[in-house]
């Protein structure tokens, strides 16, 4: 039995990729947070994972079935989160295209105002959607965030200022907060029991 060479394959996605014959392309990119899955449409970036082993199901369904790994239409976004990551980028210029509509796409539309280096609570956020009692909600959204750190919902705390739930975990949102601060200024709380 012939294998494939690496190059021949990496040649094959990129050509997947370049001709649109591609719904999805994604990838796995190194970042001080783990690594994440990122993956992008013809119309812009669509999910990222704190999970690289996220199943893609979901994906095929919101965009088709025709996903594959590839890394050359993920690398704007991973050059931008490099970017980010290494405090030269505070704002995201990347298309997107996410599947969501009605209070989520308000929601995450009034996200993306909170500013680098800022936090919001999540009442504040419900507040600034028009929905001041929708705290929850408002939680739910963040959890279900298609983009995080792009769509920056680890700048969402509790009305404490105390960290809450994200889906990188924890540490990963002190790290991001911090990061964008500029030093050490949370600390993580235990969860009640």
């Amino acid at each position: 039995m012939n294998t494939v060479s690496p190059e021949l394959d990496r040649r094959f996605r990129d050509a997947a990729a370049a001709t649109g014959l591609l719904d999805v392309a994604y990838d796995l990119v190194d970042s001080p947070v783990g690594t994440l899955l990122v993956a992008v449409s013809e119309r812009g970036l669509c999910k990222i994972s704190f999970d690289p082993d996220d199943r893609l199901e979901p994906l095929a369904r919101a965009y088709g079935t025709r996903i594959l790994r590839t890394a050359k239409p993920v690398d704007p976004v991973r050059r931008q989160l490099d970017e980010y990551f290494e405090g030269e980028r505070h704002d995201f210029e990347l298309p997107l295209d996410l599947t969501v509509s009605g209070f989520y796409a308000q929601v995450l539309d009034e996200l993306a105002r909170v500013p680098y280096g800022e936090t919001t609570t999540y009442g504040a956020l419900a507040a600034r959607t028009g929905h001041p009692k929708a705290a929850r909600a408002i939680g739910t959204v963040m959890h279900n965030n298609p983009v995080p750190i792009v769509l920056p919902c680890h700048r969402v705390i509790g009305s404490t200022g105390s960290l809450t739930g994200y889906g990188g975990g924890l540490e990963a949102k002190r790290f991001l907060l911090e990061l964008e601060r500029g030093a050490t200024l949370f600390q993580v709380e235990s969860p009640s029991r």
